[in-house]
C-alpha cells in the first residue's frame, strides 16, 4: 500500500506538469555532473531514489545499470513500463538493502525534503555506495533573496524540511565529503517552458541547490 499523499492523485495536484518540469535538458545537465564527478574504476550502476515516473533513467545510456526506487506504486508501475531494463522497487528513501549489492552512484532530485529522518537516509545511502561513490541531491531552499517567493508558491504538504541552504550543506557534511554545491534557477514558465539555469554566481539567492558529496 502507497504512503498517504503519495497516490496517483498526489501526482494530480501537485506535479501534473511533470513531464515539463523534467525537460531533456534539466535530464542531460544532471547526467554531465554525474560524469564530471564520476571516480574511474567506480561501477556504472546507479540508484535513483524517488525516482518518480523515471524520468532521468530513461536518459541514461546502456552503458548503465539503473535502478529506482519510490514510496509510490502508481510511479513505480509507469517507470516500469517506461524502463524494462531497470529495476524498480516501491522502497521508502531510508531503506537501506533496497537491492542487493553497491552502487557508484545515487541520487535524489527533489527527494529528501518529504523525509522526516535525514540522518537515516544519510545511513541508508553510504551502506549503498561503494568506496568513493557519489551522493547527489537537489532540494529547494527557503532563504535568501528568492526564500519569500518560494514559501509563497510552494503548496506541496508534504515538505517537511523548508531549510535554508547552509542548513542542507551542513547536513551533507556531517555525513559526507561535499565535493561542490551550486544554485538552481528554476520556474514553469508559461507555454509549459520550463526555466533551469544551474548558476555559480547569486546560489546563495536561488531557489534550489545541488550538492555533489562522496563517500
Amino acid at each position: 500500500m502507497e504512503p498517504a499523499g503519495f497516490e496517483a492523485a498526489y501526482f494530480d495536484t501537485n506535479y501534473s506538469d511533470y513531464f515539463a518540469q523534467n525537460p531533456l535538458r534539466k535530464m542531460q545537465y544532471y547526467q554531465h555532473v554525474i560524469e564530471r564527478n564520476l571516480t574511474p574504476g567506480v561501477p556504472r550502476r546507479i540508484h535513483d531514489i524517488g525516482c518518480a515516473f523515471g524520468r532521468f533513467l530513461s536518459t541514461l545510456d546502456d552503458r548503465w545499470e539503473i535502478c529506482g526506487s519510490d514510496v509510490s506504486r502508481t510511479a513505480i508501475v509507469q517507470a516500469a513500463e517506461v524502463m524494462p531494463r531497470g529495476l524498480f522497487k516501491v522502497a521508502a528513501a531510508s531503506e537501506e538493502a533496497v537491492f542487493p549489492g553497491k552502487f557508484g552512484v545515487v541520487t535524489a532530485f527533489d527527494v529528501i525534503e518529504h523525509v522526516s529522518d535525514l540522518d537515516a537516509i544519510a545511513q541508508a545511502v553510504t551502506n549503498q555506495l561503494v568506496e568513493d561513490g557519489c551522493f547527489i541531491f537537489v532540494v529547494p531552499v527557503y532563504d535568501g533573496l528568492s526564500g519569500p517567493i518560494i514559501r509563497r508558491l510552494d503548496r506541496d504538504p508534504t515538505h517537511i524540511h523548508k531549510w535554508p541552504r547552509r542548513l542542507w550543506i551542513d547536513w551533507a557534511q556531517s555525513h559526507f565529503h561535499v565535493i561542490e554545491w551550486h544554485g538552481i534557477l528554476r520556474y514553469l514558465l508559461p507555454f509549459r517552458y520550463y526555466l533551469h539555469v544551474p548558476l555559480e554566481l547569486f546560489k546563495n539567492h536561488l531557489p534550489a541547490i545541488m550538492v555533489v558529496c562522496r563517500k
